[in-house]
């Protein structure tokens, strides 16, 4: 189990992080959404010791995290939004360096290298440099190198930014199989769509505070299932509705086009966010 209590981060007089409060269950998805500067990084950063906190504190199965504590930071590993891989290396290379590391015994890398990798479906490409890797192939190898160690928490930073559509899905694929393997997962985003499939609980956060968690789909059910559009010479607007004949009732009375679709969780953000920033 994961715990954040009052966890805070200040840069002068600059609040990143403000009193963020949150636990996420062993074996749980979560998902951190929230605009640029929200302090969805700021947050992956003190998981993963690299920014130390102003105030508050991390705990993991009720340990207390720091710099410090080797044992707990072993059981977490990070993925990061920037590539940071030498373009030179093979992905074996990549492996093989990854294991030295972590004094990794030399059999047990090994093994545990030809298993990620088929499990990540790299294997056929083990003997190609990190420069002519797709981005997606990347993200792959990034995340292959992270579970080399065996973290039981796993920090994903903007995983799939940069990618095209498929590659994306491949991503969604693993990461859906790496959790039935009870692995826990803390990701930021900045796809709705990704945050709505994968994870089981997402929090809003914007200027530094967690303004809300739950479920997506309590999130959604909240807003209203059915959403209407309707769009006019100036802009597009969208209502809202608990049932589809509400929707249904609602298009008919009106006298321009419209269209019904379900609601989806950027449905949920958007409304959220322009309340949040009503605030500012």
């Amino acid at each position: 189990m994961i715990e954040l209590k009052n966890l805070t981060k200040k840069y002068d007089d600059f609040t990143a992080v403000d009193d963020l409060n949150l636990t996420i269950e062993t074996g749980g998805f979560f998902g951190l959404l929230g605009p640029n500067g929200a302090g969805k990084s700021t947050t992956i950063g003190m998981l993963s010791t690299l920014l130390l906190p102003t105030e508050g504190e991390i705990l993991i199965d009720g340990g207390q995290l720091n710099r410090k504590n080797t044992a707990l930071k072993r059981r977490i590993s990070v993925v990061t939004q920037e590539y940071s891989m030498r373009q030179d290396m093979t992905i074996e290379e990549v492996m093989e360096y990854q294991g030295r590391l972590y004094f990794v015994p030399k059999k047990e890398r090994r093994e545990k290298m030809r298993r990620l990798l088929e499990f990540c479906d790299l294997m056929d490409y083990r003997r190609r440099t990190v420069r002519k890797l797709s981005g997606g192939m990347k993200r792959k190898l990034m995340v292959c190198r992270a579970l080399l160690t065996e973290p039981d928490i796993l920090l994903l930073d903007e995983p799939t930014a940069g990618m095209d559509a498929v590659a994306r899905r491949q991503m969604w694929n693993l990461l859906k199989k790496l959790n039935r393997n009870h692995l826990t997962i803390l990701l930021t985003t900045h796809y709705m769509e990704e945050a709505e499939i994968l994870c089981d609980r997402v929090g809003l956060m914007d200027r530094g505070r967690l303004e809300e968690v739950d479920t997506p789909r309590a999130m959604i059910d909240r807003l209203g299932r059915y959403a209407v559009d309707q769009t006019s010479d100036e802009e597009m607007s969208s209502r809202f509705f608990k049932t589809q004949e509400e929707a249904i009732q609602y298009i008919s009375g009106l006298k321009r086009d419209a269209s019904l679709r379900n609601t989806t969780l950027e449905d949920v953000f958007l409304k959220k966010a322009g309340k949040y920033l009503e605030k500012r």
